[in-house]
């Protein structure tokens, strides 16, 4: 090869994952129908089998059957579709959401996607085989008929887990990539071997043994059909650059995951293997890559002392998957879609941080994955930073830079605040160092832990507005809570507080226990032996992850509203209580009216008392106070794993459509507009500046809420732009993790340049931003949402 076409070479080579992100730019989600068909195809072949047999049947199928491809560039291959950004379905589900919106998926106005006449026909003649065989169908017959009625009141959201799979999980990774699948399958030969008589629980052993096998050597042939196909393309392809890369593609794949990865490049296809097959074998939501830079880097570290490998092409490859990642896309029913806008999946991805023994755990490739994120920067994976009191002042710069670039990522954990919390869990110290973050920010260790997360959402306001009108539905009339009095008649603030408790103490119940109801269905029908090789004890227990497998095991609600709600009762105290300016029965009515023709008392309501978020003890002590009454109600609960409920404040986008079922509130919101997210203050109310948010914020008990909390906060690009603005930014985070904070995540972008990105979407395609614990594109985020994120508190450092 001469040198200067070597140079050209050289040039496009580099300029690949720029071209794999324009075409990624340029692909539009569309509905597939494959998966449904081999699955469907798989379960009429296998009816009378053992569940858990046929699920793996049904991978095994699907794995083996369907459509595969290399598209031109990729380094890494691998996808849970026929497509690019192609959404499959999962009948085992839910069926009756997508037969009522198969029409309208392409023209509903959240998160649309392309669906042809051909998958339309083939969806109508696969889905009636599947009525009441579903997870919804067995679910909602277990849920008691008192929870079902609230659960249409809105109170509470259970939609996720009712209508798709579990997910929110970090798969150990490490283990499987070390190991390589012809390993553990003799494991589990092993097993079986072992079984010396069958009791019961033998037969349930033996057949998720097998399962295990079925699914391993199913993604071995997985894998190695990519290989044949590489091979297949290479031995057609003319440039002789992308010849090589296709061998060694197929090279890659013919030995990775039967045996244990000998290369960066290898361990980075591995993983995506993993991911690919996890999210083919269930819909579930957040399988997240985790401590990615621990347990890639002994690869990384070994291949550059071989000198096999430069820093600038395992960058190159980080790149590629940076790509994989964001093709994943999840088809939601269009109620669920509001609450999760974007296409988010929640893939997080966590560097930084300490070792198991507490030393700091920062190395190269912590570095490199934030230079891949900060030249792609695209919604996935979810990149995410580990703090410490020891964390490097380098790589709070290197974050604080990425963050200042604009595209949300990464969000920022404290492990000072983290561990203690994992720890008042019963979960061990080493254990405990090594957390990482499911989905949004959810903590876990990675490996080891089915938490259950998100199963359901609680509408904090919406618990206040029914206490405010004993126990009746303010819209349907209907009696939905207790009977705890009426407020007209209380004389103190504790008479009211002690009403709010008693109804919060029913719904937090009713909410285990549609909670619970679901899990069980999971349970008996969509076990996935695949994703429970990769959770640690679910191989030696011979006992599926969603039937108590793991080594940890929790369920975990979020509460939402926070902020409203501390407003709220802090005007009911000082108006109504303490100064007496206005009586419970006015109060009662303007918010009847919606506060029509009462602006002027309306604007008393906002401005005449404390908010939440600037540093005031009076509210914030009421933010404080209504937290600990959530999360101590919630960790009173157990599930059927054994394990214990744990509470979480964090919102994903579902405070805008929840906003929608409440109605005006005490704090001056009027009625079905968003309630507030995570644990950051109502927008435009925090006033004082982003420290006195922070401290604020800081005064919550994170430690409490072990499932996660999040804070957003917005700044103007401007005020970042100079090293003492970005500076600025890493002592705010510093500060506010010394403070007790637990997390914190920016949108740095201005109003006007999402006001422009509404009316010219087809400029900004690439315009990504902070959601909630999640990052999206903005175009792609339905109205209402976009307009939360363009009136949040523009703070200046």
């Amino acid at each position: 090869m001469s040198e200067a076409k070597g140079t050209t070479q050289k040039m496009v080579k580099n300029e690949r994952t720029q071209r794999l992100k324009e075409r990624l730019l340029h692909t539009r989600p569309e509905v597939e129908s494959e998966r449904a068909r081999l699955l469907t195809q798989s379960y009429r072949e296998t009816e009378g089998q053992p569940t858990v047999i046929r699920r793996a049947l049904a991978l095994q199928k699907i794995l083996e059957e369907m459509s595969i491809s290399i598209k031109q560039d990729e380094l890494i291959v691998g996808h849970r579709s026929n497509k690019p950004r192609s959404g499959p379905q999962f009948p085992e589900m839910s069926i009756k959401w997508i037969i009522k919106e198969l029409d309208r998926f392409e023209a509903r106005p959240v998160d649309q996607f392309l669906t042809s006449d051909e998958v339309k026909k083939e969806l109508r003649e696969i889905l009636p085989w599947w009525k009441g065989k579903t997870v919804c169908d067995c679910a909602w017959h277990n849920i008691p008929e008192d929870t079902k009625r609230l659960i249409g009141s809105h109170i509470f959201v259970i939609d996720n887990n009712l209508l798709n799979g579990l997910g929110h999980i970090l798969p150990n990774y490490q283990k499987a990539i070390s190991l390589g699948f012809r390993t553990l399958k003799e494991q589990a030969l092993s097993h079986l071997g072992r079984l010396e008589y069958l009791s019961g629980d033998d037969f349930e052993k033996r057949h998720f043994w097998k399962a295990v096998i079925i699914v391993l050597e199913a993604a071995i042939t997985f894998a190695r059909r990519y290989a044949d196909l590489a091979r297949e393309l290479a031995d057609s392809e003319k440039d002789p650059w992308r010849k090589e890369e296709l061998r060694e593609i197929s090279r890659i794949c013919r030995r990775v995951p039967a045996h244990p990865a000998s290369s960066f490049r290898e361990a980075v296809q591995f993983f995506w293997f993993l991911q690919c097959i996890c999210f083919i074998e269930s819909d579930g939501m957040s399988i997240s890559p985790g401590r990615f830079d621990q347990y890639m880097y002994p690869y990384y570290q070994k291949d550059l002392k071989r000198a096999i490998l430069t820093r600038e092409e395992a960058r190159e490859i980080l790149e590629c998957l940076w790509i994989k990642f964001s093709e994943l896309v999840e088809l939601f029913p269009e109620d669920w879609a509001y609450t999760a806008s974007g296409f988010p999946m929640g893939q997080n991805l966590i560097v930084g941080g300490q070792t198991p023994d507490g030393q700091d755990a920062t190395n190269e490739l912590s570095y490199l994955c934030l230079e891949a994120g900060a030249r792609m920067q695209l919604p996935q994976p979810n990149l995410s930073v580990r703090f410490h009191q020891n964390s490097p002042l380098k790589f709070r710069q290197k974050a604080a830079e990425v963050i200042r670039l604009g595209y949300g990522q990464p969000a920022c954990f404290n492990d000072e605040i983290i561990i203690p919390a994992l720890l008042r869990r019963g979960i061990p110290l080493k254990d405990a160092r090594d957390y990482a973050v499911v989905g949004c920010v959810e903590i876990a260790v990675p490996g080891k832990t089915e938490a259950y997360s998100n199963p359901a959402n609680l509408n904090l306001p919406r618990v206040l507005e029914i206490t405010l009108n004993n126990g009746q539905d303010v819209f349907s009339q209907e009696k939905i809570g207790l009977s705890t009095g009426d407020p007209r008649q209380f004389r103190t603030f504790e008479q009211l507080w002690d009403a709010f408790r008693k109804q919060m103490e029913l719904f937090v119940y009713h909410m285990v226990v549609a909670s619970n109801a679901i899990e069980r269905a999971h349970a008996e029908l969509v076990p996935t032996p695949f994703l429970s090789v990769l959770i640690s004890d679910c191989l030696e227990k011979g006992k599926d992850v969603i039937d108590g497998g793991a080594v940890y095991n929790f369920s975990s609600p979020q509460g939402i509203g926070i902020a409203n709600i501390a407003d709220s009762l802090a005007v009911i105290k000082k108006l109504v209580f303490e100064e007496k300016k206005i009586t419970m029965l006015e109060l009662l009515e303007v918010l009847k009216v919606n506060f029509q023709g009462q602006e002027k008392l309306r604007q008393i309501l906002i401005n005449k008392v404390p908010k939440y978020g600037n540093d005031d003890d009076y509210v914030d002590s009421l933010a404080g106070r209504v937290s600990m009454l959530y999360g101590k109600e919630v960790e009173k609960y157990h599930n059927p794993r054994g394990g214990q409920f744990q509470p979480g404040l964090y919102s994903v986008s579902i405070n805008v459509p929840m906003g929608k079922h409440v109605g005006a509130t005490p704090d001056g919101r009027k009625a079905h507009t968003p309630i507030s997210d995570g644990v950051s203050p109502v927008h435009g109310l925090d006033v004082n500046g982003p420290t006195a948010t922070c401290k604020s914020v800081s005064k919550l008990k994170h430690i409490l809420f072990s499932n996660g909390t999040l804070l957003n906060l917005k700044f103007h690009p401007e005020n970042l732009g100079s090293s003492e603005g970005m500076m600025k930014l890493v002592f705010l985070i510093e500060s506010f993790f010394n403070l007790g904070g637990m997390h914190i995540q920016f949108n740095v972008v201005s109003a006007d340049t999402l006001k422009k990105a509404q009316k010219y979407p087809e400029k900004y395609r690439s315009l990504v931003v902070r959601v909630a614990g999640y990052s999206a594109y903005f175009t792609e985020l339905y109205q209402d949402l976009q307009d939360d994120i363009i009136v949040r508190t523009e703070h200046r450092l």
